[in-house]
């Protein structure tokens, strides 16, 4: 009987073929899961023992639900920034319960809230509500910005520009991100009802960042602090629409104000090993700056 409730147990990822789901997928096979690889376009969906991969998008409910049908866990990665987020997950999280599927684990944002000044956690927070309001058991996974991106916000000329003072932020690794998910979703029900902030091991400020990959790697990153105005219209000028405007520009106005400043222990307690500090990340990743010139 055991062997058979293992070999029912299917685990769905959604964004299979992005940078955390992928990651994901590739450990849970790693690990023997059994998995529903949910991808927009199936020629791109990674082949993976155990894994079977259906077509579907969060803004179609009725292909998302038969697309995790058989599946009793689901690991949904946010959608992409976009003024209609918010209802794409509400709509994503219902098909997959009317589907069958038991059990969520939401990939959503430090410091999620109704009024998070960074405005995209703000679709986070109305996701985690959502979830909560129905009977599904779930766990919410809070990661800090991404240090894998933090070299890209540098130009050519190795220069980072926004509003975020001298706050700081503990970057976190999409890799360490992948093994908390991983331990979760494969983990008991000792996770449900429980919301994991993901860090890297220190808060640092946008200055120091930058100097400790300058001196890493050799390339001339530098930090120019800018006013909340400077940062909209230095972001206007690229012809973005003015929520992703907001949008970007909030994410250095939460390190200024501090709601990012947060240092957690979930890498080291859920994976047992500690989360990639930025040499790190960088020795593991020599050519995040190649983009730089020196």
């Amino acid at each position: 009987m055991g062997d058979e409730q293992d070999a029912a147990h299917i685990i769905g990822v959604t964004g299979a073929t992005g940078a955390v789901g992928g990651r994901v997928a590739r450990r849970l096979a790693r690990r023997g899961a059994s998995q529903r690889l949910v991808v927009r376009d199936l020629n791109r969906a990674p082949e993976l023992a155990g894994a079977s991969a259906a077509m579907a998008v969060y803004e179609d409910p009725a292909a998302f639900e038969r697309a995790v049908r058989g599946a009793d866990t689901l690991f949904l990665v946010s959608a992409g920034e976009d003024p209609e987020r918010v209802q794409h997950h509400i709509g994503a999280v219902d098909a997959a319960i009317a589907a069958g599927v038991t059990r969520i684990v939401y990939l959503s944002f430090l410091a999620a809230g109704p009024a998070a000044t960074f405005t995209f956690a703000r679709d986070h927070f109305f996701t985690e509500a959502h979830i909560r309001s129905t009977d599904v058991a779930h766990t919410f996974l809070r990661p800090s910005l991404y240090l894998d991106l933090v070299p890209r916000w540098a130009d050519e000329s190795g220069l980072i520009r926004g509003p975020a003072g001298q706050g700081r932020v503990a970057w976190v690794s999409r890799d360490d991100i992948a093994d908390v998910a991983t331990t979760v979703l494969l983990g008991g029900r000792e996770h449900d009802g429980r919301t994991y902030d993901i860090t890297g091991p220190e808060a640092v400020t946008l200055g120091q960042t930058v100097d400790r990959l300058s001196a890493l790697t050799g390339k001339p990153l530098r930090y120019l602090p800018e006013t909340w105005e400077e940062a909209l219209e230095s972001r206007r000028r690229v012809g973005a629409p003015e929520w992703a405007v907001e949008g970007w520009a909030s994410s250095y106005a939460a390190i200024a104000r501090g709601e990012l400043d947060v240092v957690s222990p979930a890498v080291s307690d859920l994976t047992g090993h500690p989360p990639q500090s930025i040499e790190g990340f960088i020795r593991r990743n020599p050519s995040a700056c190649a983009h730089i010139h020196a």
